[in-house]
């Protein structure tokens, strides 16, 4: 079973991803330095370090949904 502390809900538009809310400064709509491409990547069992541009909050991603990313480490308090 996948660890609900260790996701976070993403959305594609276009080829961007976005989150609605940081989960390091909680700021709103941020832009992540990724495309939807490389989201396929993830899936395919590709990790990638995922730096926030608002805060440079890090976080290891291992694995992606349709929904949710995954990470390595708790990004929910």
């Amino acid at each position: 079973m996948i660890p609900f502390e260790q996701t976070w809900p993403y959305e594609v538009i276009g080829k961007d991803v976005y989150v609605s809310e940081c989960p390091f400064c909680r700021a709103e709509n941020v832009l992540l330095p990724m495309k939807k491409d490389e989201l396929i990547h993830i899936r395919e069992g590709r990790k990638k370090l995922l730096v926030f541009p608002c805060c440079h909050g890090s976080v290891t991603l291992i694995d992606t949904d349709n929904d949710y990313l995954l990470a390595a480490s708790k990004l929910r308090r």
